[in-house]
C-alpha cells in the first residue's frame, strides 16, 4: 500500500507532463500557422515564450501532484509572464493593428499617404509594418502608428475603399464559400459604387487556412461604419455556416 501511495502520484505527474508536451506542441504549431511566414522571427519568439510558460505550468501541476511545494515555479511563471508582456508589447500592438486597419482605416497597397511627416506610396502591408516608397527611399512605418496618429491618404476617393480580411480553414469548399460571400455581399449593392463590384481575392495560404481579402467601394462616407459592420456580420455568419457544414460532413 505504501508503494502505491508513492507510485500513483508519480504516475499522475507523468501523465501531466505528457499532456503538457502535447498542449505545448499544439499551441506553438497553431501560433506558427497564425503568424505566418512573413514574421518568422517574431513568431519564433512568441513560440519560445509560450512553450516555456506552458511547461512551467505543467511542472507546477506535476510537482504539486507528488507533494512538492511549487512556490519557486509559481514565482518564475509570474516573472516570465511580466517579461513576455513587456518584451512583446510593441510587436503585438503592430500585429493586432494590421487587422484593425484593414476594415476601419482606408489604406491599401498602391495608396499614397502622409503619416508622421513621411510621405510615399504603399508597396507592402505586412504583419509588423507598412512599407512606403518615397523618392527611391524605403520607409517602414510600424502598424500601430496608424491607430495612434493622423494619416492623410491623398489617393483619389480613398475613403470609398472598405477591405475586410477573412480566414477560412482549407477543408472548407473554397469556391463555394467565395460564391456565398459574393452573393450575400451583393445584397448590399445599393450602398456600393456601381462602377466597382466587390472583389474577393486570396492573400495567403498555409497548410491549415486561407486568408482572403474582400474589397468593396461604398457610395457615402457617412455610412462607412454601418456598412463595415454589416459586411463583417454577413462574413462571420458565412464562416460559421462553413464550419458547421464541415463538422456535419466529418
Amino acid at each position: 500500500m505504501d508503494i502505491l501511495q508513492v507510485l500513483v502520484p508519480i504516475a499522475y505527474a507523468g501523465i501531466i507532463l505528457i499532456a503538457t508536451w502535447v498542449t505545448a506542441k499544439f499551441i506553438t504549431t497553431a501560433i506558427r500557422r497564425i503568424v505566418g511566414r512573413s514574421t518568422q522571427l517574431f513568431g519564433a519568439q512568441i513560440q519560445r515564450l509560450v512553450w516555456l510558460l506552458i511547461w512551467l505550468i505543467g511542472l507546477i501541476l506535476a510537482v504539486e501532484e507528488i507533494g512538492v511545494n511549487p512556490d519557486i515555479l509559481l514565482l518564475m511563471v509570474g516573472l516570465m509572464g511580466i517579461a513576455a508582456i513587456v518584451a512583446l508589447r510593441g510587436p503585438l500592438e503592430n500585429f493586432g493593428a494590421r487587422y484593425f486597419t484593414h476594415g476601419y482605416i482606408p489604406l491599401k497597397v498602391g495608396d499614397s499617404i502622409t503619416v508622421q511627416n513621411h510621405s510615399g506610396k504603399i508597396i507592402e502591408i505586412n504583419a509588423m509594418s507598412t512599407i512606403l516608397l518615397s523618392n527611391d527611399h524605403i520607409i517602414s512605418i510600424p502598424n500601430n502608428t496608424f491607430v495612434k496618429e493622423t494619416i492623410i491618404n491623398t489617393t483619389h476617393q480613398a475613403w470609398k475603399t472598405v477591405t475586410v480580411p477573412i480566414i477560412v480553414n482549407n477543408n472548407v469548399d473554397l469556391p463555394a464559400f467565395e460564391s456565398s460571400v459574393l452573393k450575400s455581399i451583393n445584397k448590399l449593392r445599393s450602398h456600393f459604387d456601381d462602377r466597382f463590384p466587390p472583389i474577393l481575392s486570396v492573400v495567403s495560404r498555409s497548410r491549415q487556412a486561407t486568408e482572403l481579402s474582400l474589397t468593396v467601394m461604398i457610395r457615402s462616407p457617412d455610412k462607412r461604419d454601418a456598412i463595415i459592420n454589416e459586411v463583417n456580420k454577413r462574413v462571420a455568419e458565412l464562416v460559421d455556416e462553413a464550419k458547421k457544414s464541415k463538422k456535419q460532413k466529418a
